[in-house]
C-alpha cells in the first residue's frame, strides 16, 4: 500500500482549498481571467486562421472520403431519424430474442421519414443505406398494409431486416471500437490509415457494478499493458501506444461516500497496473470521471507519482475535463506534483464527456451552481487558457484531445516546437484532421481506442456520438453547409466576452430550477468530502435528540381549540396564511443540521435520505404557498348580463393529519401545510415511532407565524388516531399508511347518522413492479433496482417490491444485480458509508424476518448484516410466477419473477389484477413499450429507464389508486382543492333598478 496516500480526513492541502475556490463560484468570476488567458494577439490570429482553414480543408476532405462520417453527417442527431438510428444501435445488439428485436426495429424505423433522405448524400454508400431504410420502415412501418403481397413481405422481411440491421450495427461497431481483444486492436494499428499515429487503448467497461466485474476489468487492463509492451517498438515510452484506465471501472462502489473503502482498494490495484506499465515502459493515463470524483482521482494519483518503485518512469499520466470550473487549477496542481516527484506526467486535455449528466444531477442536488460551464464557447476558452498553461509548464506533457480545427490551430501557434506536445482524437471520428500533420509535418498524434465486444462498447459509442453530434459541436458544424468558414472559425474569447461570461440563459442555477414560482431548496454537496464529513459529525453531536411528546390521552380539548381558532385562521386573506408558510420553509433550511439529525436518529434514516427529507418538506411549503396564492382566489364564472357569479375556495373547519414514519418531516408537513394554506386548522397525529420530528416541526410552524391553536400536535398510537377521525367535528382527514388503516378510516367517518360526509385523502402503499426487456441496458437496470428496492431499507411507499425481467435477459440480469447486493453496506445510518440502516421497530423486524425465514428456499440471495440492531438483510426472492406476491413487504425484501417476449401488455394486466396502483417501473428502448405501459398500467406514478422513488415536489406530484390511495397527488396541482369548500355566490344586479351596464352600451359599428 503507497505510504502516501491521503486520509480523506487530511485532504485539505492549500493546492486543493485553492481549487475548491472555483467549484461553484460564478461563471463570469471564473472566466474573467480564461478570457485573458485564452485571448489571441492579432498577428496571432491571423496566423491561426490560416492554419485553421487549411485543416479545414483536410477535414472535410477526410469527412468526404469516410462513409461513416458522411453517415452521421446526413442523420445528424437534431433529426428524429439521427435520434432513431442512435437508439437503435444502443440497444440492438444486446437483445438475444428475435421477437424484441423485430419490435425494436419497427420502434426505431417505423416511424422515421427515411425518404427524404434518399439521394442527398454525396456518398453513394450512404444512399444506398438509405434505400434500405426506406424498404425497411416499409417492412416494419406500423402503417396498414395495402394488399396481400405486402403482407407476405412483411412476414419474410422482418428476418431479413433484423439480419441487416444486426450487420449494420456490427460494421457500425468495427467503426468506433479499435478490436474485440488487444491483439486485435494492436493488429489494426498497423493498417496503412493508422501510420503514423500511436494508440491509447482503453478496455472499456466504463464502469464496473460489480466486484467480479472489476477484477475482470482489471485484469483486462493488466493484460492490456503485457500485450502492449511486448508489441512496443525500439522508441521512447511517448513514442509507443500507451493503455488508459477508468478508475471507475476497477471499483463499483467509486464514490466519496465510500472513500473509506474505494481509495485505498483503487490504490493498491493502480499501483499494480503502473508498476507493470513501468515495466513494460509503456504509458498508463488515469481517465477523467464525473466531477464529484476529482479529489478521490487526485489522491490515487498523487499516491502512486509519488511511489519510490516507479522513480526514473515517466509513463505516468492523468486526464482534464475543460469544461469544469477547477480545470486550469487542476493543471496547476498537476505541474506541482509531478515537480515535486522529479517526473515528467503526461497530461491529457479533454474537452469533457459527462456534461449534460453533470447538469442534471447538479440541478437535482440543489446546488448553489454548477461545477462546470453552461456554454461550449466557455469550456472551448477554458480549454485554450488550460493548453498555454501546460504549453508552458516544466514538468507537464501536454497531449491535446479535440476534433476542432480552431483549438488544433491555437495549439499549433502557441507550442515552441512540434514534438514538445501530442494530439489525441478519438477512433473513428475526426479523421483528416491531423492525418497530415503527422505524416508530412512531423507532429505527433494518439488516437484513443476502445477495446472490447462491439456489444458492451454500445453505451460509450452513444456517449461518443452525442458530444461530436450536438448542435455546439464543432463536427456537427462542420456538417452544416449553411455555415461559413468565418462562422466555423469564430473565437470563442469574442464569444465569451459579447455575453460577458454569463451563463446559459437556457440552463437557470439548480437553486432557480422552478422560478419564478418558488426557489428549489438548498442541497449539501455531498460529494464534497469536507461538506460530508461535516454532516455526518453535526449529526453525531446531535445524537441526544431529548424525550418524546406526552401522548395526548383526549383529543376533545384539542378539537375545541382548533375549530375556536378557525373562523380567524379561516378569515385571513391567503397571502398572509401563504407567507407563514414561506416562513416556516426558511426556517426548515436555517435549522436543517437538526432536523437532519432528528430524522437520522429517530427514524433511521441515511444522511442523504436526511437531507432529501428535509428539502422535501420545504419544497411543500413553498410550492402549496404558490399555489394557494395563484389558485384560490376568488373567480368570476360566466353567465348572462346582469348578473354576478364568484367562486370561492374557502376553508372547511378542523382537519386531522395523520402521518407516517417513513417520511416523519416531508408527508407530515406536506399534508399540514396543504390544510393549513387553504384556511382549515390542523390537529396533527405523528406516527408513534416518530413524535419528536413532528414536535420540532409544529414548534417551528408556531414561530413562523401559524397560531397555536390553529395547529395542534397530537401525539400518540392508533386510538388517539381513532378518537380523532371517528369525532363528528373533523370536517376532512389527510392520510399517509396502510391500506388497512385507510379503510378503517373510511368506515369511521361513514358511522353516524347525523355526522356531514367529509373528504378522506389517502395514500397507502403498494405492490410496485419494474418490468425490463431484453433491450434494456442491464447496469442502469440494476443501479435503479439497487436504489428503488433497498434505499431508505426498502422502507417507502413507492419502493421497488417485484421485479419483473423478460425470462431471455433473467440470468444475466439476476447475476448483474446479486454482484451488486454484495457492494451495498448494511449499518449505522449515521455512518456516510451505511446504504441500508435498520427497520423501524422491533415489530416491523419481526414480521419482515418471520415471512423472510418462510421463504428461505426461494433466496436467490441475501447479505450479512450487523448482530446488534434491527438489520433485515436485503433479500433476494425467486417467484414461480409474478401472481404469487399479493401482499406488501414493507423492508428491503425484493421479489423476482420472469416474463415471456410478446407478453408485456399481458404482464401490465397481472399487475393491476393485484389491485393496488401505486408505483410502476419499466426499462426498455423501445418507445412503444413505454407507450403501451402508460396506456395500460393503472399506476399513479409510471417510472421510465430510471429508478421508481423520490418524487420531486411539483415536477412528479405522488400518489396512487386502487389499493394505494384515493388521490389527489401530493406536491400536484389538484391537491389544495381537496382540502376547500367550493362556494359559489350568485347576485342578480339587476334587482336594484335595472341593468345599468347595459343600458349605457354605445352603439358600435354603425358608422355614425
Amino acid at each position: 500500500m503507497p505510504s502516501q496516500m491521503h486520509d480523506p480526513d487530511s485532504a485539505t492541502s492549500a493546492a486543493w482549498e485553492h481549487m475548491e475556490e472555483v467549484h461553484h463560484a460564478p461563471e463570469p468570476e471564473v472566466l474573467l481571467p480564461l478570457v485573458e488567458r485564452a485571448r489571441l494577439a492579432p498577428d496571432e490570429r491571423a496566423r491561426v486562421e490560416a492554419t485553421a482553414l487549411e485543416l479545414l480543408a483536410d477535414l472535410r476532405e477526410g469527412q468526404r472520403t469516410g462513409w461513416v462520417n458522411q453517415f452521421l453527417q446526413e442523420y445528424r442527431l437534431n433529426s428524429s431519424e439521427g435520434v432513431a438510428l442512435l437508439s437503435l444501435a444502443e440497444a440492438f445488439l444486446r437483445v438475444p430474442d428475435p421477437d424484441t428485436a423485430d419490435r425494436l426495429i419497427s420502434d426505431k424505423l417505423g416511424d422515421g421519414d427515411w425518404r427524404s433522405h434518399r439521394g442527398q448524400s454525396h456518398s453513394q454508400l450512404v444512399n444506398s443505406a438509405t434505400w434500405g431504410l426506406v424498404i425497411g420502415r416499409a417492412l416494419v412501418g406500423q402503417q396498414e398494409q395495402a394488399n396481400a403481397l405486402k403482407r407476405l413481405i412483411s412476414r419474410s422481411g422482418e428476418p431479413f431486416v433484423r439480419q441487416a440491421v444486426g450487420a449494420a450495427m456490427r460494421m457500425m461497431g468495427e467503426i468506433f471500437v479499435m478490436g474485440r481483444t488487444i491483439d486485435e486492436a494492436i493488429r489494426r494499428m498497423k493498417k496503412p490509415e493508422n501510420r503514423g499515429f500511436t494508440a491509447s487503448f482503453d478496455m472499456l467497461g466504463e464502469a464496473a457494478r460489480t466486484f467480479p466485474d472489476a477484477d475482470r476489468y482489471f485484469e483486462s487492463y493488466l493484460r492490456a499493458i503485457e500485450t502492449v509492451g511486448k508489441a512496443r517498438g525500439d522508441g521512447t515510452t511517448e513514442e509507443n501506444h500507451s493503455v488508459s484506465v477508468k478508475l471507475s471501472a476497477l471499483h463499483p462502489r467509486y464514490e466519496v461516500a465510500q472513500w473509506g473503502r474505494c481509495v485505498p482498494a483503487l490504490t493498491e490495484m493502480l499501483e499494480a497496473l503502473a508498476e507493470a506499465a513501468a515495466k513494460a515502459q509503456i504509458g498508463l493515463t488515469v481517465d477523467a470521471e464525473e466531477s464529484e470524483r476529482l479529489e478521490m482521482s487526485l489522491d490515487i494519483i498523487e499516491a502512486i507519482a509519488g511511489l519510490p518503485s516507479l522513480k526514473g518512469w515517466n509513463g505516468f499520466g492523468m486526464a482534464i475535463q475543460a469544461y469544469g470550473k477547477r480545470a486550469q487549477r487542476t493543471i496547476g496542481w498537476a505541474e506541482a506534483l509531478a515537480s515535486r516527484t522529479g517526473r515528467s506526467m503526461p497530461v491529457r486535455l479533454v474537452k469533457g464527456a459527462y456534461w449534460d449528466s453533470e447538469i442534471k444531477h447538479a440541478q437535482e442536488m440543489g446546488l448553489s451552481d454548477y461545477p462546470l460551464f453552461t456554454r461550449k464557447a466557455a469550456t472551448d476558452v477554458c480549454y485554450l487558457a488550460c493548453a498555454k498553461d501546460m504549453l508552458e509548464a516544466k514538468s507537464i506533457r501536454p497531449a491535446f484531445a479535440t476534433h476542432n480545427a480552431l483549438t488544433a490551430a491555437t495549439i499549433i501557434e502557441w507550442a515552441p516546437d512540434k514534438r514538445s506536445f501530442e494530439f489525441q482524437r478519438l477512433h473513428g471520428m475526426g479523421e483528416g484532421l491531423f492525418e497530415r500533420l503527422v505524416r508530412d509535418e512531423g507532429y505527433r498524434c494518439r488516437i484513443y481506442a476502445p477495446v472490447g465486444g462491439h456489444r458492451d462498447l454500445l453505451a460509450y459509442l452513444v456517449r461518443r456520438l452525442l458530444e461530436n453530434g450536438a448542435n455546439s459541436s464543432f463536427v456537427h458544424q462542420l456538417a452544416d453547409e449553411q455555415l461559413t468558414d468565418d462562422q466555423l472559425l469564430a473565437d470563442p474569447v469574442d464569444k465569451i466576452v459579447a455575453v460577458r461570461g454569463t451563463r446559459h440563459p437556457s440552463i437557470p442555477l439548480p437553486k432557480d430550477l422552478f422560478m419564478p414560482q418558488r426557489p428549489n431548496s438548498q442541497g449539501l454537496d455531498l460529494e464534497d468530502w469536507r461538506v460530508l464529513k461535516r454532516v455526518k459529525e453535526g449529526i453525531a453531536k446531535r445524537s441526544d435528540i431529548g424525550p418524546e411528546p406526552d401522548p395526548v390521552t383526549d383529543v376533545a380539548p384539542s378539537i375545541d381549540r382548533a375549530s375556536a381558532a378557525f373562523p380567524d385562521w379561516s378569515a385571513l386573506p391567503v397571502e398572509e396564511r401563504a407567507g407563514c408558510l414561506i416562513r416556516l420553509a426558511d426556517l426548515f433550511e436555517e435549522r436543517r443540521g437538526e432536523l437532519m439529525a432528528l430524522a437520522v436518529h429517530e427514524a433511521n434514516k441515511t444522511i442523504p435520505d436526511a437531507l432529501a427529507e428535509v428539502r422535501e418538506a420545504i419544497d411543500f411549503c413553498r410550492y402549496y404557498a404558490g399555489e394557494a396564492v395563484e389558485k384560490l382566489q376568488p373567480e368570476e364564472l360566466p353567465g348572462p348580463t346582469g348578473e354576478s357569479n364568484v367562486l370561492r375556495m374557502e376553508g372547511r373547519g378542523v382537519w386531522t393529519c395523520i402521518a407516517p414514519w417513513n417520511f416523519p418531516l416531508a408527508i407530515f408537513t406536506g399534508q399540514v401545510v396543504a390544510a393549513l394554506v387553504t384556511g382549515n386548522t390542523v390537529i396533527a397525529k405523528p406516527a408513534p415511532q416518530t413524535p419528536r420530528i413532528a414536535a420540532e416541526a409544529v414548534r417551528l410552524a408556531h414561530k413562523a407565524g401559524v397560531p397555536k391553536d390553529a395547529l395542534i400536535l397530537a401525539p400518540g398510537g392508533p386510538e388517539v388516531g381513532a378518537a380523532l377521525t371517528g369525532d363528528p367535528r373533523i370536517a376532512g382527514v389527510a392520510f399517509t399508511g396502510s391500506t388497512a388503516t385507510a379503510k378503517k378510516i373510511a368506515h369511521s367517518l361513514l358511522e353516524g347518522e347525523d355526522r356531514p360526509i367529509v373528504p378522506l385523502i389517502a395514500e397507502t402503499g403498494g405492490v410496485n413492479a419494474m418490468i425490463v426487456d431484453s433491450t434494456a441496458l442491464p447496469e442502469q437496470v440494476v443501479a435503479d433496482v439497487l436504489l428503488s428496492a433497498f434505499g431508505s431499507a426498502g422502507q417507502r411507499c413507492s419502493a421497488l417490491r417485484l421485479l419483473l425481467v423478460q425470462e431471455e435477459v433473467a440470468d444475466q440480469m439476476i447475476e448483474m444485480l446479486t454482484g451488486a447486493m454484495d457492494a451495498l453496506i448494511v449499518g449505522d445510518p449515521a455512518d456516510h458509508e451505511t446504504d441500508v440502516g435498520p427497520v423501524i421497530d422491533d415489530a416491523a423486524y419481526e414480521k419482515l424476518m418471520a415471512y423472510r425465514a418462510a421463504m428461505k428456499d426461494r433466496w436467490l440471495k441475501t447479505l450479512d448484516v450487523p448482530e446488534q440492531g434491527r438489520f433485515v438483510p436485503p433479500t433476494l426472492i425467486r417467484l414461480d410466477s409474478m401472481d404469487d406476491l399479493t401482499t406488501e413487504w414493507f423492508g428491503p425484501l425484493l421479489h423476482v419473477a420472469t416474463w415471456r417476449s410478446g407478453k408485456l401488455e399481458e404482464t401490465v394486466r397481472r399487475v393491476n389484477a393485484k389491485g393496488f396502483g401505486l408505483t410502476m417501473g419499466l426499462h426498455s428502448r423501445i418507445a412503444r413499450a413505454g407507450d403501451l405501459v402508460e396506456a395500460k398500467a393503472r399506476v399513479g406514478n409510471l417510472y421510465v429507464n430510471r429508478s421508481m422513488i423520490g418524487a420531486i415536489v411539483g415536477s412528479q406530484p405522488f400518489g396512487g389508486e386502487g389499493l394505494s390511495g384515493t388521490g389527489p397527488k401530493a406536491g400536484g396541482p389538484h391537491y389544495l382543492p381537496r382540502f376547500c369548500a367550493e362556494r359559489v355566490t350568485s347576485i342578480d344586479t339587476t334587482s336594484a333598478g335595472g341593468n345599468a351596464a347595459l343600458l349605457s352600451l354605445e352603439d358600435v359599428g354603425l358608422g355614425l
